[in-house]
């Protein structure tokens, strides 16, 4: 008897272990609303829980007087990426990385690098998604996204990154839906992740709800809630 236990508390814990391995994280950062469109697109394709980092000051303009706060963000942590001191401030985060298997990044381009408060991020949490499956998806006007991928190894240098990273642009982004599903097919979403099911893009409504089921008219700036029936957190 005592033996048969010890075999089903061991596979109890193989069975959590591997939905555990199965799960995705979408952790996103958006200024402009693309990064968000482009999230909202992603998770009617794919099951995944929604990370969105924010600064900790609100309200910046980073683009004002010539792009001189964006700019001095990026220019202190290229003089410094190693001290921690030389990344913005954003909310504290409290969703442990350690239930995911695989965490999709969704970030702008900031005049060729990765957007300052999703440095931060991954500076500070980077190192947990050791062995994980790491996508990477950029939003940007124009600009080719080569220096957003190498700041994205940098930060997170041991991540088993998908095959091929996604670069939606200005001219594109209206068509977000088709390059989203090709590339979760280019890149095998299905095997690499173990996840079984990629859904066909459609226009679906939105619908956002609390945790006690009431429909609201827009998503909370903090907690958890609801999107056409996956979890979100806003940190």
């Amino acid at each position: 008897m005592k033996r048969n236990f010890i075999v089903m508390v061991c596979a109890m814990l193989m069975l959590l272990s591997a939905n555990a391995s199965a799960k995705t994280l979408v952790v996103y950062y958006s200024y402009t609303n693309n990064c968000r469109e482009i999230v909202t697109t992603l998770t009617s394709q794919i099951d995944a829980d929604v990370l969105e980092i924010q600064p900790a000051e609100k309200g910046l303009k980073y683009e004002a007087n010539n792009y001189a706060l964006g700019t001095q963000l990026l220019n202190a942590i290229k003089a410094a990426p190693n001290d921690a001191s030389s990344y913005p401030a954003i909310d504290p985060v409290t969703t442990s990385l350690s239930d995911y298997g695989t965490i999709i990044i969704v970030t702008p381009l900031w005049w060729s690098q990765m957007a300052a408060p999703m440095q931060t991020y991954l500076f500070n949490y980077g190192g947990q998604m050791a062995g994980k499956n790491v996508g990477l998806i950029v939003s940007s006007a124009s600009s080719g996204i080569s220096s957003v991928v190498a700041d994205c190894k940098r930060l997170v240098p041991d991540g088993n990154y998908f095959s091929e990273n996604l670069w939606i642009n200005h001219s594109s982004h209206s068509n977000r839906a088709s390059l989203i599903q090709n590339w979760l097919t280019t890149v095998n979403y299905n095997t690499v992740t173990g996840i079984s099911k990629i859904q066909t893009a459609q226009n679906t409504p939105i619908r956002i709800y609390d945790l006690n089921g009431r429909l609201l008219n827009q998503k909370p700036s903090k907690g958890i809630y609801i999107v056409n029936g996956k979890k979100r957190i806003a940190e």
